[in-house]
């Protein structure tokens, strides 16, 4: 009787429990069977999910349960605390398993060339991202002394970090945020936000939802300059053909034409303002050096040669996320990505690296909704199962599951289980109970680890 088609999956946020999910929903699911295992370096699984969306977004984190069913069917095993590249190699996994599928996401910030970039008081979004989300790898402290901010970026990761600034930190305590970081926040100082863009209200990367709750909370003040309204026949062609689009400019524009409220905190929305060097003096931030640019008929704009000096002390730079190079696996600099043809991953030769897949930001960069990502998984899944029909996939020498625990078992490394999260969630629902919350995310590493009984 043939045995179970043998994957391994690198990374247990969307993309990775997607990938499970379109195996689990193949053909070869019934004959032969999969059998698949995935591999997380954080004791919890969901990745981006639990380490990257703010708090405040319940509607987002309620993807979990669609992701918790998929991790709940029997054929699928979940390894934590298991770093790709430290405690498991490539080489390891091939003696495992039939085809092994990446699917790491991007957690860095991509870099921003502007002078003063370096100074102390200069942060990348990812990082403090990490901070708000109780990630066990970063500072349990963070800076906030700055009474007013400057947010360069235009997508809704800066909207992220421009609504966790302005607010309270009492309206973010009915969340998950763990203890440390409501105290960070209770002595946060920021009451200006100014959140800078390139280009027009039609390029803004906003969802147009994520937007229109930045106006709910009765803290914050959304200002927009009327004289930044502007558009012209790339930017109309924009939003006629991008609902979206025409949905944050409509909301843009409401908000131009309003009278300023007396809401406490203000969060400005600059358009037309390329960053062109962060101010600073003994070494830290003092402000912002901007030139005025102006369309150019085709949606992007040229610098007008006029400059603007921004009174802040802090700049968050949210331009981007980057993934970090993957041991063994070619990678292409310039994107930041492993160079793939449908998910395939492929060698500078031009060839496909036998029984390698990558699938999500790790194969296409931080673009794109988690929809997206959806459709990516299908197209990988697609191939190494017409790999696998074709017989083109290598055999593994140790195909039974017991070998990977025996392996992992050997090398002394301590992992958790799907087992092990529902301990975990059980443990961060008890500590919220009391308050009346849903939970209270558990920070750190070697609490998560016990929790979750490794």
């Amino acid at each position: 009787m043939p045995r179970p088609l043998r994957v391994a999956i690198v990374g247990s946020g969307p993309a990775g429990i997607y990938a499970a999910d379109a195996l689990l929903k193949s053909s070869v699911a019934a004959d032969p069977g999969v059998s698949i295992d995935i591999f997380e370096r954080m004791p919890a699984p969901f990745g981006l999910i639990r380490y990257g969306v703010a708090p405040d977004h319940p509607r987002i984190k309620g993807i979990i349960t669609a992701l918790h069913q998929v991790l709940d069917k029997p054929q699928i095993r979940l390894f934590g605390n298991v770093d790709y590249g430290t405690d498991i190699h490539l080489d390891d996994l091939r003696a495992f398993y039939d085809g092994v599928i990446f699917a790491t996401g991007a957690t860095a910030d991509r870099a921003l060339s502007v002078p003063g970039i370096e100074l102390d008081g200069s942060y990348g979004a990812a990082d403090f991202v990490s901070w708000y989300d109780g990630h066990p790898d970063v500072p349990r402290t963070w800076p906030l002394e700055a009474e007013k901010v400057a947010v360069l970026g235009v997508g809704n990761v800066a909207l992220d970090v421009a609504r966790i600034l302005a607010k309270t930190a009492d309206e973010l305590l009915p969340t998950e945020i763990p203890p440390n970081v409501h105290e960070g926040l209770k002595a946060n100082k920021a009451v200006e936000i100014h959140v800078f863009g390139r280009r027009g209200p039609a390029q803004a990367k906003f969802s147009p939802m994520e937007l229109r709750e930045l106006d709910h909370s009765p803290t914050i003040e959304v200002i927009v300059d009327p004289e930044d309204i502007d558009y012209d026949d790339g930017s109309i062609a924009t939003r006629r053909g991008n609902k979206q689009a025409d949905m944050v400019a409509k909301t843009l524009e409401n908000w131009a034409i309003r009278d300023a409220g007396d809401r406490p905190h203000k969060l400005f929305l600059h358009f037309f303002e390329s960053p062109v060097e962060i101010l600073g003096e003994d070494g830290r931030v003092v402000g912002l050096r901007t030139e005025r640019t102006a369309l150019d008929g085709t949606g992007n704009v040229k610098g007008t040669g006029e400059f603007k000096d921004w009174d802040v002390s802090a700049v968050y730079r949210a331009v981007g996320y980057l993934s970090d190079k993957l041991p063994k696996l070619p990678w292409d600099i310039g994107s930041g990505t492993v160079p793939d043809q449908g998910g395939r991953v492929v060698q500078e030769t031009g060839e496909h690296l036998s029984s390698t897949y990558v699938t999500g930001w790790i194969r296409r960069g931080p673009v794109g909704l988690i929809g997206h990502t959806k459709g990516d998984a299908n197209e990988t899944v697609a191939n190494l199962l017409e790999d696998y029909a074709a017989g083109r996939l290598q055999t593994p020498g140790a195909p039974a599951p017991e070998a990977v625990d025996a392996f992992l078992g050997e090398r002394g490394i301590r992992f958790t289980t799907w087992d092990g999260w529902y301990r975990l969630d059980a443990a961060e629902k008890a500590l919220g109970e009391p308050q009346g919350r849903e939970r209270v995310k558990i920070v750190e590493r070697e609490d998560m680890l016990r929790e979750s009984g490794a």
